[in-house]
């Protein structure tokens, strides 16, 4: 009697971790295709910071939710220039496209530094901003970006960190948070 009193309470617990696991799944999920715009959101691959794929998706989109280290919201959707170009930023590697690539973030983001890839926080001179839904874009062409602004504050499109290798254009699509 003892060892299916065992076995029940295994099969409980069992069953609620699994309860636990697939609202924390659907959570992540829910929270990656926040960045993407609706057309998309069937269609995208869904990955959780583990490599684990959340949604198998038939389109050149890989979304993640906001990374675990992150206060507040930054969902982001890839296409394959911005996974290549997001693969040497976070190694440190050398990047140059090799295609024009769009990126979403249309749940916005939590903040970063416009002028270096790396700052973790708001320093005097790093132009911190947080910015509301936008997409952002990728260029072969460094040059083309010489024809925007670099201030967040502009009103509309702007590079940000130019002059490194990650440079991209920023397009603010809504209200800041």
């Amino acid at each position: 009697m003892k060892r299916l009193t065992y076995i029940a309470a295994i099969i409980s617990l069992s069953s609620i971790f699994g309860v636990v696991a697939d609202e924390h799944a659907n959570a992540l999920l829910e929270d990656a295709l926040s960045a993407a715009p609706p057309t998309l959101r069937d269609k995208v691959t869904v990955m959780d910071w583990e490599n684990n794929v959340l949604q198998k998706g038939d389109s050149q989109y890989t979304c993640f939710p906001t990374p675990p280290q992150l206060q507040g919201t930054a969902p982001m959707c890839m296409d394959g220039p911005w996974m290549e170009w997001a693969d040497a930023w976070m190694n440190k590697k050398p990047f140059s496209a090799k295609a024009i690539g769009i990126s979403y973030m249309l749940a916005g983001d939590g903040g970063a530094s416009n002028t270096d890839p790396y700052a973790e926080a708001a320093t005097d001179d790093n132009q911190w901003i947080v910015e509301g839904p936008h997409l952002m874009i990728i260029t072969p062409d460094q040059a083309l970006l010489d024809s925007l602004p670099t201030d967040p504050n502009y009103g509309g499109p702007y590079v940000m960190w130019k002059g490194t290798p990650y440079a991209h254009i920023m397009v603010p699509i809504g209200e800041r948070k």
